[in-house]
């Protein structure tokens, strides 16, 4: 049996957004490639590649199971019923094509691990990194303070 792995995340209007998730599905796919040959990046709605076109990048690539693995925190309407109806829409065209949608990522002690990093990140920089300057993010206040050199 080869088995696909399929990420999906919502899908943006922002290409950045887009190109992060093809960027995660690399990753693993280089990560993983000893289990699995198939990896491939879905958008849910959005953008492409949908969740249809995935399934049939899966198919030519020689998949008959497709593991669906949402790109999501929690378990909201796009886990129980967006994503699963997408999932069996886009396998019908498939007779040999089983597929199973897995848990959202939810509360796991790597999320905890990886919320402490980003915390980090921020501290070690003063709250005042690259990324986050002069932008919203790093908050009005705290924008205004450092105009004024306090």
């Amino acid at each position: 049996m080869s088995t696909a792995i399929l990420l999906v995340d919502h899908g943006s209007r922002r290409p950045e957004s887009n190109l992060l998730l093809e960027a995660v599905a690399a990753a693993f796919a280089q990560r993983y490639a000893q289990r699995w040959s198939i990896v491939e990046p879905a958008h849910m709605e959005l953008a492409e590649p949908s969740i249809a076109t995935a399934f049939d990048n899966c198919a030519a690539r020689g998949a008959d199971f497709v593991i669906v693995c949402p790109y999501f925190l929690g378990p909201g309407k796009h886990w129980t019923h967006d994503i699963p109806a997408l999932a069996a829409a886009a396998a019908a065209k498939y007779p040999h094509l089983r597929y199973h949608v897995t848990a959202t990522l939810g509360l796991d002690d790597l999320l905890l691990q990886l919320l402490a990093k980003r915390i980090d990140q921020c501290a070690q920089s003063q709250f005042d990194c690259p990324r986050c300057r002069d932008t919203l993010r790093q908050g009005a206040q705290c924008m205004a303070a450092r105009r004024a050199g306090t």
